[in-house]
């Protein structure tokens, strides 16, 4: 890690409003480290980046630079930079890689070959059940799962991980002191003691819409791959999956139910060329040289179920009258059943009593 003398010069550089990240690199590859740039002065600065250059010697940021200072000195708490050897080497290869990480948990985890598993907010059972098997699956084969910690499939991805006993890396859009939404809090915890939570953005902002598309471009940057379960077709994941494509990292997408809207996306992004995935081992033989070691993944627990029913409810959500049709069961038969497949975990009840199959 670089000392405190040099982090202070990177921070003032990062924590100056007005100076973003393309200002910030067109600086360094004038002069190098920060320390040189403040160095050179304000009218070599604006030989560089015109009267953006004032910003840098007008602004002082020092109580934000101590703020972060005194964070990072605590126990799993980091700020890396672009001239730090633990910066991810797999975000020198994007066009616009952050100056600075503020990291919490282990920040080794960020060399580590993973993949992006993003997905709709509002996702179906089903589609919550399918991020969780996979990534259940894929992190015990070893592989980091990276994901965004919003609601949803993100946090259904980064708990499939964490149940397997393997690594997950969440990329938030808020500072790294933040937690949003507060609803995962207890999953952030997790990710902290088992991962890593990762943002670019200064200590203390808040949770501010424009931020969470540009951290995208960083959960793909860090992974392999990005694989897409469910979304609407102007949905955000979208984005990640573009960013994932122009980064030349592979894009996944998994295909649902023509009726479904979240199933659109995906639908989108296959017929763009993205790679039709319906199990695990699609992805890992996409990968082809991914030979780290498998874990054993833990049992499921074990469930009685009607085959017969599971059978009638098919793939997409249907009506209780629809499956007095299929089954030819008394309907109060079905209801007992239903409740019993729901308290076990492989059926969900939507909205308009309707039911849905989960595995």
């Amino acid at each position: 890690m670089i000392d405190n003398d040099g982090l202070a010069a990177w921070l003032r550089l990062t924590l100056i409003p007005g100076i973003g990240g393309e200002t910030q690199r067109k600086l360094l590859a004038a002069f190098g480290l920060p320390e040189a740039i403040f160095a050179a002065g304000r009218l070599a600065a604006r030989a560089v980046v015109g009267d953006r250059a004032d910003l840098l010697f007008d602004f002082d940021p020092s109580e934000s630079v101590d703020r972060s200072l005194t964070w990072a000195a605590q126990p799993g708490q980091h700020i890396i930079t672009l001239a730090d050897a633990a910066y991810p080497q797999a975000l020198l290869e994007i066009a616009d890689p952050p100056s600075a990480l503020y990291v919490r948990g282990q920040i080794d985890l960020l060399q580590k070959r993973g993949l992006g598993v993003v997905g709709s907010r509002n996702a179906t059972p089903q589609g919550l059940q399918t991020a969780e098997n996979f990534s259940r699956t894929l992190a015990a084969k070893g592989l980091a799962i990276i994901s965004g910690l919003a609601l949803g499939i993100d946090a259904a991805a980064h708990r499939g991980a964490l149940a397997a006993g393997g690594e997950t890396i969440a990329v938030i859009g808020t500072g790294a002191d933040r937690l949003y939404p507060a609803r995962n809090r207890e999953l952030a915890q997790a990710i902290v003691e088992h991962g890593a939570i990762v943002s670019e953005f200064p200590l203390g902002t808040p949770a501010i819409a424009a931020n969470f598309p540009r951290r995208n471009r960083i959960i793909s940057g860090l992974a392999r791959g990005v694989l897409v379960v469910e979304a609407a077709p102007e949905s955000g994941s979208l984005i990640t999956a573009r960013l994932a494509a122009e980064q030349g990292r592979e894009v996944f997408a998994i295909p649902g139910s023509i009726h479904s809207p979240v199933a659109r996306g995906c639908h989108k992004l296959i017929k763009q060329g993205a790679k039709l995935v319906e199990t695990a081992q699609d992805i890992l033989e996409e990968f082809g040289d991914y030979t780290e070691p498998v874990r054993a993944i833990p049992d499921a627990p074990h469930v009685t179920e009607s085959t017969l029913l599971l059978d009638a409810l098919g793939h997409d959500p249907c009506t209780l009258d629809d499956l007095v049709a299929r089954t030819r069961l008394p309907a109060d038969q079905l209801l007992t059943e239903l409740l019993t497949l729901e308290l076990a975990g492989r059926i969900a009840t939507l909205p308009g009593n309707r039911y849905q199959r989960l595995a």
